[in-house]
């Protein structure tokens, strides 16, 4: 599959090789503020590597919202630091949430490899931090906008918003009731923006809290060129939380 800009940038300036925090057991370390990488270990499967952004001034006295953030397509290894460098971190740290982005562990986001070493990741993050569980999103570009919208369909009552970006929407929208802020570009040839806008249209008609925010200019696999479009995420997402 063919990777994306940022994540071509990125190896190229060294930054897919970051240093990985060695973790041997199923834990997640509580970081200090800022940008980390870690994996955690499994027994008979690979361990999930994932970055974790920590924001200013946490502690566990004031629990925080938290992103799940997932990769756009590629070889998996070091892309969910591509994609949180590259987009989710620039567009989302004024929400004041930690976000972890995983590397996919084969497939796409929907596969039973992937449920099972995300969902532990996730269980691992909410032990070791204060975590709003009113306040947990799921975001993704293409690839893992797609995994947005799996997500939040099999896991509904975990997430109080999805936030797909550049991301096909399932066929089937039957019974869904999770808010939904979709970004997508009119210029996006890969994946058109037509689905997004029909799926859109039809949560709306069903009553479900749905908006667009519809961008001109970005290519699809110019990831970085979408971060002033997930940024309006912020105050749609502080919204909703009131």
């Amino acid at each position: 599959m063919k990777r994306h800009v940022a994540a071509l940038v990125l190896l190229a300036l060294g930054l897919l090789s970051a240093p990985v925090a060695a973790q041997t057991s199923a834990s997640v370390p509580v970081f200090p503020e800022g940008l980390h990488y870690g994996r955690v270990s499994r027994d008979g499967e690979p361990a999930v590597r994932y970055a974790i952004s920590i924001p200013p001034k946490y502690n566990r006295s004031h629990p925080v919202p938290l992103v799940l953030a997932l990769h756009f397509g590629g070889l998996p290894a070091g892309l969910g630091n591509a994609v949180m460098k590259a987009l989710i971190k620039p567009a989302l740290e004024g929400l004041g949430a930690i976000i972890v982005a995983p590397d996919s562990s084969g497939g796409g986001w929907d596969s039973p490899e992937n449920d099972r070493a995300v969902n532990l990741l996730l269980e691992q993050v909410m032990q070791s931090y204060a975590i709003d569980k009113k306040k947990v999103v799921v975001t993704g570009f293409s690839m893992g906008g797609r995994g947005a919208w799996s997500w939040a369909a099999k896991y509904p009552d975990r997430f109080s918003a999805i936030v797909p970006v550049a991301g096909r929407p399932p066929e089937s929208l039957e019974g869904w009731r999770v808010p939904v802020l979709a970004v997508h570009s009119v210029h996006d040839t890969v994946i058109p923006i037509g689905p997004t806008q029909d799926a859109i249209a039809t949560l709306k008609s069903a009553g479900v809290r749905a908006e667009l925010i519809v961008l001109s200019g970005p290519g699809h696999h110019e990831t970085y060129k979408f971060v002033d479009g997930l940024r309006q995420a912020v105050p749609w997402l502080q919204q909703i939380w009131k």
